[in-house]
């Protein structure tokens, strides 16, 4: 097929090596077995030069309608697509021949697991969960790529062909990092999990004795303000970091709100050590705003990667009315995390949607006690 991509106007605004670089790249596209309308579209959203890595990320082979996979691997139609949906991932018309040979081998995964007797609901909340999580691990990886190869003066063949390539070599090792990663972390927590007698008699999770922590940055809505959104990502990315470095057995990270990290552990003392680390670690980066941090005990019940219950929602509580600097924690950790802490009084407090009175105290090492004349003050 031989097509007249000046008269198309797929090469309107290029130049010089610009152009020469759009039309070969043209070109290698169509034999390759893109159409023009697919062509046209991507000149017109100006994402020509990805066109090649979609190619590869796209295993070759033909093409089934949701229908077609419904029937070959004996999962419901319906299921199929509230399946992806809750991925994260758009719906195709079930006439549409859009799923590939990858999509097959997904759903019989899938229909594997119900047969299994994974309840649905489980198996959707699950996707749930795994489809916000790969989206953020795609986007990271995109980053990664996107600031490692382009460079300047390249073409959209330059960078289209190269980041072909890379697809290409690395993508499997992707799926392997993956791989190895997860089983990390299932290896973790399954060492620190118990199965008690309820969960035996009743088959059913129950709740935990756990203590959790909100940390979060103070004035971080104004700083949006203040700051482009590329340094403002460098912001919660330091966060990311220094919440990472405190995470570890048996301190877990359970997930980054925008400017806030969420952690539980079965172990009151090593939570409360690692709010105090973070809050220092933080007071100590010229460029981070405080932290403050919230901390509370209690019955928790963990459910598809998240944690519910009275500690989470005081936690929470507690940091949103936490002074700058400071870790906050309430009566029940104060008790569990026993005696190498100093703790001030801070407090009979009512907070929104908790019960009653809370009695809190500011939590210190015992080498950190303020001065009588509360002279004492970190470096902001």
């Amino acid at each position: 097929m031989t097509v007249d991509f000046e008269a198309e106007g797929l090469l309107k605004g290029t130049r010089g090596n610009a152009r020469q670089a759009r039309l070969e790249l043209l070109e290698e596209l169509l034999a390759d077995g893109f159409s023009l309308e697919e062509l046209r579209g991507a000149v017109a959203e100006d994402r020509l030069a990805l066109l090649p890595v979609e190619r590869v990320l796209a295993p070759e082979g033909p093409r089934f309608t949701g229908h077609e996979v419904a029937e070959q691997t004996g999962l419901p139609l319906d299921f199929l697509i509230t399946q992806r949906q809750a991925l994260g991932l758009p719906v195709p018309d079930p006439q549409d021949p859009v799923f590939d040979s990858d999509d097959v081998e997904a759903a019989r995964r899938l229909k594997a697991f119900r047969d299994a007797g994974f309840a649905d609901d489980a198996l959707l909340d699950m996707a749930r969960v795994l489809g916000m999580a790969m989206s953020q691990v795609a986007a990271a990886n995109r980053s990664l790529v996107a600031d490692a190869l382009v460079h300047e003066g390249d073409t959209e063949r330059d960078v289209g062909l190269r980041f072909a390539e890379i697809a290409r070599t690395l993508g499997p090792l992707s799926g392997e990092s993956l791989s190895y990663i997860l089983n990390l972390h299932l290896r973790e927590q399954v060492r620190n999990d118990v199965i008690g007698g309820a969960e035996l008699t009743t088959g059913t999770p129950g709740a935990q004795e756990i203590t959790a922590c909100f940390a979060d940055l103070v004035g971080f809505t104004e700083l949006g303000e203040a700051l482009a959104p590329e340094d403002l990502g460098g912001v919660t990315g330091r966060l990311g970091r220094l919440v990472g470095e405190v995470a570890t057995t048996p301190v877990r990270l359970v997930k980054m709100i925008g400017d806030a990290a969420m952690l539980i552990s079965p172990d009151a003392e090593a939570i409360v050590e690692a709010a105090l680390t973070l809050v220092d670690a933080a007071a100590a980066e010229e460029e981070l705003p405080m932290l403050r941090a919230g901390v509370a005990h209690g019955p928790a019940i963990a459910r598809v990667g998240d944690w519910y219950g009275r500690p989470i929602n005081l936690a929470s509580r507690i940091t949103g009315i936490a002074r700058p600097g400071s870790v906050v924690v309430d009566e029940a950790a104060k008790e569990a995390a026993g005696e190498g802490y100093s703790y001030s009084f801070a407090g009979e407090r009512r907070l929104k949607g908790i019960q009653g009175r809370v009695t809190l105290f500011r939590a210190r090492r015992e080498a950190e006690a303020p001065a009588r004349d509360g002279s004492r003050r970190r470096r902001r």
